[in-house]
């Protein structure tokens, strides 16, 4: 079943996009706002909305870690927010000022790429900001781009209705021409990919002004030609499709259309699963959380509405997913490594322990999850903590922690199989494993470039992010 979980009514002109975190929801809007809500019980954050385009806002993504927000603009510039504050870190602009349709980020967060108006597409270094080119990819505006789950490729799609390939230095790979009738309108990637020697393959969606919803295949092998191969044509719709996503195991794809409904389908057999009627307008915009069973929806109707898939209990996030560990509840944050704490997270832990006299000590040195697993005695003098028991009971605590997160528990394939310790940032390497990117990186380094697992020559180097296992490894740790 699928059940509606709230209804969020607080823009003032129609949705143009939305987009989850593991712990937010973005939308935005032609009102020119961006909009932020926790998602344990969807309430707006404080800092929410945010303001800084001239113009309607297009496209809102978030980076995979979660830390950063970005928007573009029909003013043509891309924003980019702190997920934490809601401060503007950075502003980059379209070299010609053109108005920006969509925006994608590398799901390394390595590439930040823009689409135009004016039929180029413009991809930035995202930790420098620096411009590395712009091009012009297309004789149409370029309305939907999307990069691979590897972060090797992009894709775009026009208004004539192609869909193109490219590697990041924007050189051609493979043309689809007229994929949809009178126009594309969205492109999306399965976060899923494989690697079997030198092939790399993954999944793409893509919809149009033709009312359909495609999924394609594409694959790579290392020296030949791109091939993108329709697996399936999805005609449920009766009007134009405006927009289109995968869930995060790569199962589900959803779409929303001109028809006003919201169609869930089986990614793999192309079966219908559901269709919602709840919007009385176009439905613009679909999102599926990274973490959670939940979908949110933007209609021109100036509403988002999150629905949940499962049981059909319709009470709100936290309510509907109660955690014991040792008899007590689990706090938000626990879900997360504490690599990903955010600095109101350490601030939330440090009164759960007991330790509530810290919170002014860590909140002004802006001390968040990678900070404080770093701490030692040394450094928690330098935070100003005077008390010799303060800082003793602080850093046990902090050990607990780390022990409790160390995945000594966790299954066999959640672990690195170099360090054997739980994964936190793991890649898929030629052999076909997955590892621990710093470890494996370490390896080839070092080794000859030859599998730590079978000893045998690595057909190349490339790594490829693994973020259905990181998903997979967030749920595991959220249920215990």
């Amino acid at each position: 079943m699928v059940s509606i979980i709230c209804t969020l009514r607080h823009h003032t002109d129609e949705l143009s996009c939305c987009a989850f975190s593991p712990s937010l929801l973005a939308t935005c809007s032609v009102d020119k706002t961006l909009r932020v809500y926790n998602t344990a019980d969807f309430s707006e954050l404080p800092f929410s909305p945010l303001s800084g385009h001239g113009y309607g806002v297009h496209c809102c993504r978030f980076s995979s870690c979660g830390r950063y927000l970005l928007s573009c603009s029909t003013d043509g510039s891309i924003i980019v927010w702190s997920s934490d504050t809601g401060e503007a870190t950075a502003v980059v602009r379209h070299p010609a000022l053109s108005p920006l349709r969509v925006c994608a980020l590398a799901p390394d967060s390595s590439y930040l790429l823009a689409g135009a108006c004016d039929g180029t597409v413009a991809l930035w270094d995202f930790p420098s900001k620096t411009l590395r080119r712009c091009s012009a990819v297309s004789e149409a505006s370029v309305v939907a781009c999307c990069f691979s789950p590897c972060g090797q490729f992009f894709v775009t799609g026009c208004t004539h209705g192609d869909l193109k390939l490219w590697d990041v230095d924007i050189s051609i790979l493979h043309i689809v021409k007229d994929a949809h009738d009178l126009g594309v309108t969205c492109c999306s990637t399965a976060p899923q990919f494989e690697v079997d020697g030198c092939r790399v393959e993954f999944r793409l969606a893509s919809c149009g002004q033709d009312s359909q919803l495609k999924i394609w295949i594409v694959s790579q092998h290392e020296g030949a030609a791109c091939v993108m191969k329709l697996l399936h044509t999805l005609t449920s719709h009766s009007a134009p499709v405006l927009s289109c996503a995968f869930s995060s195991d790569g199962d589900l794809v959803v779409s929303g259309s001109v028809d006003k409904s919201v169609a869930i389908y089986d990614a793999t057999l192309g079966i219908l699963l559901h269709t919602l009627k709840q919007h009385n307008r176009y439905v613009t915009a679909v999102a599926l959380s990274p973490t959670m069973p939940w979908i949110a929806t933007g209609s021109m109707d100036r509403t988002v509405n999150v629905w949940r898939i499962g049981d059909g209990d319709s009470r709100t996030a936290a309510e509907s997913r109660p955690t014991v560990c040792q008899g007590k509840k689990l706090p938000g944050h626990s879900r997360l490594l504490v690599a990903d704490w955010s600095e109101e997270d350490v601030q939330t832990w440090l009164c759960e322990e007991g330790l509530e006299e810290l919170v002014g000590n860590f909140k002004a040195n802006d001390i968040d999850g990678p900070e404080l697993s770093q701490l030692n005695t040394e450094t928690a003098a330098e935070l100003g903590i005077e008390s010799v028991g303060l800082r003793g009971r602080l850093l046990r605590k902090i050990e607990a922690l780390k022990a409790e997160q160390s995945g000594s528990e966790a299954p066999d394939e959640f672990l690195c199989p170099i360090t054997r310790e739980l994964l936190k940032d793991p890649v898929i390497a030629a052999d076909g494993y997955s590892y621990e990117r710093e470890s494996i990186e370490s390896w080839i380094r070092s080794k000859k470039k030859t599998s730590p697992m079978t000893n045998l020559p690595l057909q190349t180097t490339l790594l490829t992010p693994n973020r259905a296992l990181k998903m997979a490894i967030t749920r595991w740790k959220f249920s215990q």
